[in-house]
């Protein structure tokens, strides 16, 4: 109880100076009491349901993407942009990517592989966990018992077939096809759809053709033969490249029977040939364009298309043209791209800078990995990105990205678990990722564990 001198002391001051605030004293709590009061806060994620990629940095909390779920709400398109320079997690992300998408049953994924060593790709080992055999393109072994892919196959429309031919002569001669050029390119493909009709046709009957084109075809046309051979004579040099030059035996025959096109993950291995060559994109060109006429249906499933080095694609007009088709037309048919790239000045200062800007406005998912200030700085101008997420990419340490969702922008930490561990890292990738936080090790060990524990137990009741 006061004493009445300290009472009257307080009425006293009160009167003259007004009420005087109490003075509160400390209070000890814990953490998990205090929570309750001090509420912590953290951008919303994207939803529960689809593959789990990590845990969202800074909240801590589970980052769970999927295209597929998002399309038509959240995202306006399923398509994904990967950035960042080797070393920092992009190999490992794209393969426990697939792994996870694989678990659901309405789901399949091509890629194109144009990385590898000892002899093989870089999906190698996944692919041989899987039980299935790659497609392998080498021209070196094409003619005895390689893989062929017949940019004339049947299942491939007329239309689809002479602009795969025009893609091919534009990217070897690095311009377009003038109209004679482009005349006598049409005339020889429609002799040879009409007249080979007992088998295949292949590119040899279309070299054939414009050595040697019919008078009729000229007489259509009221131009005389001489002419006409004239204006094919580049473009049969061309395409004689694939026929009898450093690319043959790949292209120059019929598709090779046997291709299982409902396999859940279907592998080109593009490895053995140089990635610096003319050849890498001719191939992905006559890839693309062969699936999307054989392998893209409308059966329902989900289709993941993952290309390795998509810079051969982005970086040439004519090329990045074909899929810019693919790209439209796989949305209304459950397709989703994804593109791989080092650095984004590979694609926008390049010469179709026009067309990579449709392509990348298509890709409403985009995740950064680790890049230098100034191409930071020009990846964040180009995709529009948060000044703040700009100022961070140069000081991610591998594993660890930038994801921009249509917006919604977060640093995410990629998990990967005990058994994808073998598959994701070959010898390579163990050199390019050496680089690990010993303060994180031991949690990311235990939210992985917990990943795994939780993909075991969603995916049973998450499955189309």
């Amino acid at each position: 109880m006061r004493d009445p001198l300290s009472v009257l002391t307080d009425a006293f001051t009160s009167f003259v100076f007004g009420k005087v605030e109490t003075t509160r004293l400390p209070v000890r709590t814990s953490t998990g009491q205090a929570q309750a009061v001090y509420l912590p806060t953290a951008a919303p994620g994207l939803g529960d349901s689809g593959v789990i990629i990590g845990r969202e940095v800074y909240s801590g909390k589970g980052y769970i993407y999927d295209p597929f779920q998002l399309y038509g709400q959240q995202l306006p398109a399923p398509h994904w942009l990967v950035l960042g320079e080797s070393g920092n997690g992009k190999s490992a992300l794209e393969k426990t990517y697939v792994l996870r998408q694989l678990r659901f049953r309405d789901r399949q994924v091509v890629v194109l592989d144009a990385q590898g060593e000892d002899g093989v790709g870089e999906w190698n080992l996944i692919a041989q966990e899987l039980g299935i055999t790659p497609i392998r393109l080498d021209p070196m072994v094409a003619n005895d018992s390689g893989i062929r892919l017949n940019p004339l196959d049947p299942s491939i429309t007329t239309t689809g077939q002479l602009a795969l031919l025009r893609t091919i002569i534009e990217v070897a001669m690095g311009h377009g096809l003038d109209e004679r050029s482009g005349f006598a390119l049409k005339v020889a493909h429609a002799f040879v759809t009409e007249h080979k009709t007992d088998r295949q046709p292949i590119l040899t009957d279309i070299v054939e053709q414009l050595r040697h084109p019919k008078a009729a075809s000229a007489e259509a046309m009221n131009v005389d033969i001489d002419d006409v051979r004239a204006w094919g004579l580049d473009v049969a040099l061309v395409l004689d490249r694939l026929v009898d030059g450093d690319l043959r035996g790949m292209f120059d025959g019929p598709t090779t029977v046997g291709i299982d096109l409902d396999a859940p993950l279907i592998v080109f291995d593009l490895s053995h040939i140089d990635r610096n060559s003319i050849a890498m994109p001719i191939l992905m060109a006559i890839v693309g364009v062969w699936l999307e006429h054989t392998w893209i249906r409308p059966d329902r499933k989900k289709r993941i298309f993952l290309v390795e080095e998509a810079w051969h694609i982005i970086n040439s007009p004519f090329v990045a043209q074909l899929f810019q088709r693919l790209l439209k037309f796989g949305r209304r048919l459950g397709l989703s791209f994804v593109a791989v790239v080092h650095h984004l000045s590979d694609v926008v200062d390049g010469a179709a800078a026009k067309e990579a800007a449709a392509i990348l406005k298509m890709a409403s998912t985009r995740t950064i990995y680790a890049q230098k200030a100034d191409e930071a700085r020009n990846t964040g101008r180009v995709l529009g990105l948060p000044r703040w997420a700009v100022e961070i990419i140069p000081t991610l340490t591998p594993g660890i990205a930038v994801w921009d969702v249509n917006g919604n922008v977060q640093v995410v930490k990629h998990l990967i678990t005990e058994k994808e561990r073998p598959l994701v890292y070959t010898d390579r990738a163990m050199t390019e990722s050496s680089v690990v936080d010993p303060e994180l090790e031991w949690e990311t060990e235990q939210r992985a564990i917990l990943i795994e524990q939780q993909m075991n137990g969603t995916s049973q009741s998450t499955v189309a």
